[in-house]
């Protein structure tokens, strides 16, 4: 599932920044680029985004970003972060989690230096390093649901 996610994500790459859209080579942020991963690795979304203005997290305070992750996906420990594996971030400290993407190479417990696709605000979806800047404001990761062989997320 985790090499999968990595593919699905690359085939982003070059989709320009367009907040809430999500959206393959016409727009995406961040979650949309989540979004349609999800729908090119399980079908439908699990549930309805709601409405979301740029500076949602500044004026609600709540963490939505990091309660709906721990609804759908399984958290696991940061050093076990993989390729593949859906990290989330806080861009200033004690702000709710505002920024998601997804590790594309090297890991988080040490090794090759890791690099992360995401969608970049004012740009697109890049690749890019996963540097000491964005490392501090890492605060969770998350692996993909497990699927059954009756096709049940979970």
């Amino acid at each position: 599932m985790t090499g999968r996610a990595v593919a699905i994500a690359r085939a982003w790459l070059g989709t320009p920044y367009q907040h809430q859209a999500s959206l393959r080579g016409e727009g995406a942020d961040c979650l949309g680029l989540l979004r349609g991963v999800w729908r090119e690795l399980f079908g439908r979304e699990p549930e309805r985004t709601p409405p979301y203005r740029p500076d949602w997290a500044e004026v609600g305070g709540d963490e939505t970003l990091l309660r709906a992750a721990r609804r759908w996906l399984r958290e696991i420990p940061l050093e076990a972060a993989r390729a593949g594996n859906v990290l989330l971030f806080r861009m200033a400290p004690g702000s709710p989690v505002k920024h998601c993407a997804i590790l594309s190479a090297g890991t988080l417990g040490g090794g090759e230096e890791p690099r992360m696709i995401h969608a970049y605000w004012g740009r697109a979806v890049v690749e890019s390093w996963m540097g000491v800047w964005w490392r501090r404001r890492l605060v969770a990761a998350f692996a993909w649901p497990r699927v059954s062989s009756e096709g049940e997320i979970g």
